[in-house]
C-alpha cells in the first residue's frame, strides 16, 4: 500500500510503498477514503507525543472495508465506515460501563499502531467501534467525525452539559474550536471565540459567533467576560497551551464549567494555572479525550435533525504528499479550517 511514514522528528514524511496491514482477528482492514490532518498528529511529528519510528500517523479517517477478521460479526467487505480514534476493546469493565475512551486495552491508530496517512488502515475491535458512514456524506467531512467533531460533541454534551441560551467560550479557532462553535450554535447556545489569527476570527463571526476576541490583546479573558455580561457558562480549551487554559478558566462566570480538550504535551505537560479563579468562582474542570463509539447515534441524529452543515470546516483537500507541509503549519498560528487528505496516490 502507499503510505506517508514518520522517520524522524520534524522530518518530511517519507511517502512510498509499504507492506499492507494485517487484518486483526476481531478487526477489519479499511481502504481509506479521507484522513484529516490534526494537531494531535503534529504532536507525534514533533516528538512531543513520541511514537515508535518508523510510523504512519493519522487517526481521523473514514473508508470502505476490504477485509474482515474471523471474529467480526457486524461488518463485511464493501461496508463504508467511520471510527473513533480510540478503538476500545468493548469487553472490559470500563467499556461495559460506556466509558470506552478510558479502556485500558485501547488501540489508537496513528499512535499505538500505524494510522491512516495511507491507502489502507487496520481497525481493531471492529464490532465495538465502527459506525456506518451516513449515506451521501462527503468522506472529507466524515473523516472529521473520527476526532474533531466527535471530540467537540462529547465535550459539550457528555462532559459540560451545555444548555440552550448559555454562553460558550471557545479558546482556539482550529478544527476543535470551529466544530464546537457550529455544534453549540445549533444547540441554541451563544458563542464567543478567541484566537490570535484575524482570519479565524472572521470565519468564526461568519459561522455565527456572537462575539470574537482578539487574544493578542492585554486581557482577552477580561474581554470575553465583558462581552458576555460577566463570563461564559462553559469554556472549551482547544489548544493545550498554558495561556489558553488559564484564559479559559478566567473567562468563566461563577459556577462555570471548563473542558480541557486541547492535549497538553511536551513542555506543556505541567501548567501553572489560576487556582484562585477555580476556588473563588467554584468552577468545575473536566478533562475529555475523544468520544465513546456508542455516542455516534446521538451525534448523527442531531446532525440529521438540525440539518447542520459542517462542511465549512473543510478548508483544504490535499494529497498524501502534502501532509508534511500541513503538519508544519501547526508550528505557528495555522490558517482557518482543516486539511483532509483525499488523494492517496500522489
Amino acid at each position: 500500500m502507499r503510505a506517508a511514514r514518520l522517520t524522524g522528528w520534524r522530518q518530511p514524511l517519507e511517502v512510498g510503498e509499504v507492506a499492507d496491514p494485517s487484518c486483526p482477528r476481531d478487526g477489519v482492514v479499511v481502504e481509506v477514503l479521507a484522513c484529516g490532518i490534526c494537531r494531535s498528529d503534529w504532536h507525534a511529528w514533533t516528538g512531543a507525543d513520541p511514537v515508535p519510528l518508523p510510523h504512519v500517523p493519522g487517526h481521523e479517517y473514514c473508508g470502505v472495508v476490504v477485509e474482515a477478521g474471523p471474529e467480526v460479526r457486524s461488518w463485511a467487505a464493501g461496508d463504508r465506515v467511520i471510527a473513533p480514534f480510540i478503538l476500545a476493546c468493548g469487553t472490559c469493565g470500563d467499556c461495559r460501563s460506556g466509558n470506552q475512551t478510558i479502556c485500558a486495552s485501547q488501540v489508537v491508530p496513528g499512535f499505538t499502531c500505524d494510522g491512516a496517512f495511507a491507502s489502507h488502515v487496520a481497525v481493531a475491535h471492529a464490532d465495538a467501534n465502527l459506525t456506518r458512514l451516513p449515506e451521501g456524506m462527503d468522506p472529507a467531512l466524515a473523516a472529521a467525525l473520527g476526532c474533531r467533531v466527535t471530540t467537540a460533541w462529547h465535550a459539550l454534551t457528555g462532559r459540560a452539559a451545555l444548555r440552550p441560551g448559555e454562553w460558550l467560550g471557545v479558546w482556539g479557532g482550529g478544527g476543535i474550536g470551529t466544530a464546537a462553535l457550529m455544534l453549540a450554535r445549533a444547540m441554541g447556545a451563544r458563542v464567543a471565540l478567541a484566537d490570535v489569527v484575524p482570519e479565524k476570527l472572521a470565519q468564526a463571526r461568519a459561522l455565527g459567533a456572537e462575539a470574537v476576541i482578539d487574544a493578542r490583546g492585554d486581557d482577552p479573558a477580561g474581554a470575553m467576560r465583558a462581552v458576555t455580561g460577566g463570563g461564559v457558562h462553559v469554556a472549551v480549551e482547544a489548544l493545550g497551551f498554558p495561556e489558553t487554559t488559564a484564559n479559559a478558566l478566567r473567562s468563566l462566570r461563577k459556577l462555570g464549567r471548563m473542558v480541557q480538550v486541547g492535549m497538553p504535551a511536551g513542555e506543556h505537560l505541567n501548567m501553572t494555572l489560576p487556582w484562585d479563579a477555580v476556588y473563588s468562582g467554584q468552577l468545575a474542570i473536566y478533562g475529555t479525550r475523544g468520544m465513546p463509539a456508542h455516542r455516534y447515534p446521538s451525534l448523527l441524529d442531531f446532525l440529521a435533525a438540525t440539518g447542520l452543515d459542517l462542511s465549512p470546516m473543510i478548508a483544504r483537500r490535499v494529497r498524501l504528499s502534502d501532509a508534511s507541509a500541513e503538519l508544519a503549519l501547526f508550528d505557528g498560528p495555522a490558517p482557518p479550517g482543516v486539511a483532509v487528505i483525499t488523494d492517496f496516490a500522489a
